[in-house]
Parts: structure tokens; sequence; C-alpha cells
């Protein structure tokens, strides 16, 4: 795992390595001006001569003031150093993960959970690069600072430095309490915030539906509930740093007090005595500045191994993502495999979804299509329509049996050779921020107009794009809600179109458009230019699917029937059932 997140300094590795450094000089500076200005209070206390005494203050403040300016550049520096090295740092981690989440299968997706998978690209990755950020920093100034703080200290009084023995102690034993009842409570912060980002993430994208059910103050009683337990949990997650915060400060002004007490003491009885040469009067100021600057960086080096602790959930959130293996990869595909043909051929196929899971759901396809052959498949919900098209162009991979495109497994091809070849349309119709145009371009990118407006045309889209004000340049909006449902259907459609493939599959792709629509649709695709193309039609209306070649059954995973709408009306009782009550719909009508 540190060797992994080693790996995410690629760049920034230099400025990493100068930040230590510069805190170093920056810690070595700064302890020098509590040493300069005890100095100046013990000859200012000492001396009964003014002239002198005005001409000593003079020089150590213009000490003083050098030595500020120069801990100010090194300080810049180091910050400097640090919030790059981070950022880039932080950077890395994400295109890592994005990149990685990139090649994750569907069934890889599905187990992670897409809000879930947002909360690790966001919040979990701020917490890593802010852990990041404060051991570079934080970390390193605390130990410097500790050691030579506490070596300075000695060099003072041996006596006074016995304060230590009493006050380290404390502040560790606060801080271990503070990170044994911390780290539980931002782990479940962490899992509480999920909850939330998925809840947030359904409304949104589900708000047309809410206020169509007229469900805003059911939505809205769901919010508060993740919210306020969002707001509580954070709340006793940082209760804990709240009081322990306090009492640290209450150990180091004591600490403090006692020195200034006993360092008095000393200085009283020593002058009482007539000794010379023991503690001096500024030697006292100087090691309460230390005593200050030891426990202050104490607290600090231990305030980031609680930091550490309670980011190392989001280091094994990430590391769960990282350490996911793709279920479907191309590794055993070769890039010289092209598909030739459209043809797709189901040996003794069956599927779950899960390897735990008992029963199937597909179970034992055994199916043959030719290439340039329309087929229809049809079947009630949850009979496995869309799950038996997604393992043509390998979404997910069969868990028994085999797939064949164009007559090889379709585990031989790499993905960019067989995806370009296998279009889908699935039931979920999406189009992404930005134009008309943009998005059909992502059918091909080197598409001329004429070719847009061809596949356009087919998919009966142009008539409706060209209405409005800016054509083709009109904006979409995210998820494609500027437009209708039936014409973010027609879209998609045409944007699988102009990918020009050699398969075609669509998935209940026009339950969104009307009959007439739909009818002109199928009437494109057998227009010359589409005839080579095989094409899949899952339809949940039997007028979609009924001129098919053929028509396939599924009811519960499995083949019911194959043949034409004829030949399924008079021999297939499911198909029976679909057609008869879909006629009684439309003479009720």
């Amino acid at each position: 795992m540190f060797k992994r997140f080693l790996s995410f300094l690629k760049g920034y590795r230099i400025l990493t390595i100068m930040t230590p450094v510069m805190v170093f000089l920056d810690v070595v500076i700064e302890l020098q001006i509590p040493k300069i200005m005890g100095e100046l209070i013990t000859m200012l206390y000492s001396t009964e001569n003014p002239d002198f005494a005005h001409d000593v203050l003079n020089m150590k403040l213009l000490e003083m003031l050098g030595l500020c300016a120069l801990t100010l550049l090194v300080g810049y520096i180091a910050s400097r150093c640090s919030a790059i090295a981070s950022m880039g740092f932080s950077a890395n981690m994400r295109s890592a993960l994005f990149n990685k989440i990139q090649d994750f299968s569907f069934e890889n997706i599905d187990k992670l959970k897409v809000s879930s998978l947002i909360t690790r690209m966001t919040s979990d990755t701020s917490r890593i690069s802010s852990v990041f950020s404060n051991i570079i920093v934080t970390f390193v100034r605390g130990p410097f600072l500790l050691i030579l703080a506490l070596k300075y200290s000695l060099e003072i009084s041996r006596d006074l430095s016995k304060i230590f023995i009493f006050c380290v102690p404390a502040i560790i034993v606060l801080l271990v309490i503070l990170g044994f009842a911390a780290v539980p409570l931002f782990r479940k912060l962490l899992k509480v915030t999920d909850d939330f980002n998925g809840t947030l993430r359904s409304n949104i994208n589900g708000i047309r539906v809410v206020k169509s059910f007229v469900r805003e103050d059911y939505e809205k009683e769901k919010f508060e509930k993740v919210n306020d337990a969002l707001v509580q949990t954070s709340i006793r997650a940082q209760k804990i740093v709240l009081y322990i915060a306090p009492l640290l400060m209450v150990v180091i002004y004591g600490c403090m007090v006692a020195a200034l007490f006993l360092g008095s003491k000393i200085v009283i009885s020593d002058t009482l005595a007539g000794i010379s040469g023991g503690l001096e009067v500024g030697q006292i100021t100087t090691f309460t500045s230390y005593i200050s600057q030891v426990l202050s960086s104490l607290m600090t080096i231990l305030m980031v191994f609680v930091t550490i602790a309670t980011a190392k959930a989001s280091v094994e959130r990430l590391g769960e993502v990282f350490d996911q293996v793709p279920t479907v990869t191309d590794d055993e595909g070769d890039e010289n495999t092209l598909v030739d043909d459209g043809s797709v051929e189901f040996r003794n196929v069956s599927f779950k979804y899960e390897s735990e899971a008992v029963k199937n759901v597909l179970e034992n396809i055994n199916l043959k299509i030719k290439s340039g052959e329309t087929i229809g498949i049809i079947g009630s919900t949850g009979s496995a329509k869309s799950t038996l098209v997604q393992l043509v162009p390998r979404l997910y991979d069969a868990t028994e049996g085999e797939v064949f495109v164009g007559g090889h497994n379709v585990k031989e091809y790499k993905f960019q050779n067989l995806r370009k070849e296998v279009a889908i349309v699935p039931q979920q119709h999406f189009l992404f921020s930005g134009t008309i145009k943009d998005n059909l371009l992502w059918g091909d990118l080197s598409a001329s107009d004429e070719e847009v407006i061809e596949a356009a045309k087919a998919a009966q889209a142009h008539d409706f794009i060209m209405e409005k004000e800016k054509g083709y340049d009109t904006e979409v909006g995210q998820g494609g809600n500027t437009v209708s449902g039936g014409q973010r259907q027609r879209l998609c459609i045409a944007r699988a179109l102009l990918r020009k493939p050699k398969i075609l599959i669509l998935d209940d792709s026009t339950s969104a458009v009307d009959t007439a629509t739909d009818a002109k649709i199928r009437e494109a695709l057998k227009g010359e230019k589409f005839k080579n193309i095989t094409k899949i039609i899952i339809g949940q209306r039997i007028t979609s699917i009924m001129n098919a070649d053929r028509i396939i059954v599924l009811e519960d995973g499995r083949i019911s029937g194959i043949g034409t709408h004829d030949e399924l009306v008079k021999t297939n009782e499911v198909y029976n059932e679909i057609f008869v009550s879909q006629q009684e719909g439309v003479l009720a009508q």
C-alpha cells in the first residue's frame, strides 16, 4: 500500500524532499529568536549604563528582525513546495483512481456502488492529501522542533528540564485516548457520508420523478434523516478533539507557570546567596518559550499520528478500489482479431450476477443469429432480456458457456475491436453535457456533418433538432435533461447508428416514442445503408418486433420460444398472452 501511494509523487519528488529541508532550516532559525530575547532581557536587567543598554537593545532588535525576515522567506518556500507537492500528489491519486474505475466491469461497479465511488474520489482523496501535507510539513517540523528545543532547554537548566518528566507523559496519554476514541468514529463518518451522497445523488437524478409524484415532502424528510445522521456523527467525531484541545493547553500553560515559579525561586535563591553564573532572568523567559515549543511540537506529532489513524479508513477504502480486479478484461484478446461479420452465437450460456447466488439469471441459452438478421426479443419484466444482450459486447462475461461474435469467442477480441462493432442503446438513455452534435459524435468523432444528419434522419431526430433555435449546436444539459424522453431515445439511436456497427442492439429504445415514429425508425433501419447490420431489438410492444426475421421469447431466464410473429402466436403460450393482452389494450382505446 505504501509503495502504491509513493508512486503518486511522480513529478513532485524534488519538491517533496525540499519541503522538510526548508522546514528544518525554519526550525533552526526560529529557535534562535527566544535565545536572543533571553540574552537581551538578561543584559537589560543587569546593566546600569543606559547608553550601553540602548545600543544592545537596537542591536538585538535588528538581529531578531533579520531572523524573522529569514524565517518568513524560508517558511514561504517550504509552504509553496508543500502546497505544490500535496496538490500534485492529490491530482495523481485522483487520476489513478479514475483510471482504475474506467477499467472496471459492470460487476465491479455494481459491487462498490456509484455513490461510494464518488465519496472515495472526493472525501477520501481529500483526507489522504491532507495527511500527506501534514506528514511532509507538520510531522517533520515536530520532531526537529522537539529535539532542538529539548537540547537548548537542557543547556539552560537541567533542574528546570525535569518539568518535562511530568508533562510529556500527560500529553501522550491524552492523545492516545483521542486516537483510540476517534478512529472508529471517523470510520463511521465515512460510511454515513456514503449514505448521504447516495441519497443526494438519487434525489437530484430523479428530481423530475419526485415532482411528478408530488413527493417533495417525503424526499425532504428522507434527506433530513441522512443529513441529521451526518451532522450527529460529525459532532461526535469532533467532540473528542474539542475536549482534548483545552486539556492539552492546560498542561502546556501549567508547565510554563511551573517553569516561571521554579525558575524565579532559583534566581532569587542564587541572588540572596551571592552565587554568580547560575540561572539568569532572561534564560527563564527563553526556557518558557522552549517549553511551549517542545510541548506544542509533541502535541503536533501525536495529532498527526491521530490524523493518520483516522485517515486509515480512507486509505483502506481507496485500497479496496485499487485492489479490485476487473472481472472482465481483454488480456487474452488479440489486437489482430477483428469482427468479420455481425453473426452472434450463444453456446450453453448461463449467467448470474454474483458467484454466491443460488439461481442463474440466464439458464442454458443456445442461440444462433446470422449476420444481417433482425432479431426481436420479448418477455415479461425480469426475464433477463437486457442481461442477454449485455453479454454480446462483454459488459458482463458469461458464468458458463461461450458467446461468439463474428465467428470468434468474444474473449478473443480486444475491447476496442469488439465494442466498436457492437453498438448498444441501453434502457437508460444518457446524454452528456454539451451540444446535440457533441453527443452524436460519440458514435464517430471523425464523422462529417452529412453523416451526422443522415444518422439523425434515420433515428427520426433530424426534424425536432432543426426546430430548435441552434439546431445541432443546441445544448442538451447534463444527462440530456433539456430534451424529452422520446427525443433523448432518438438521439441515442442516432449516436449508435453513426458508429456504423456490424451489430446494433436496441434495448427497449423506442419505449418513449409514439408508435408512428417507432414504425418510421424500424422502416429506416431496413434501408440499404443498414441492411447488412445485425439488429437485436428488445421490445415491450409487440409492434416493435413483430416484423423481425425471428423473435425470441424469454421467460425466467430461459428461451421459451423462437420463431416469426405468426408462428409464435400459434405455438407459444407466453407470446400469445402478451399479444392478446396488447391487442385488447388497443381495442379498448
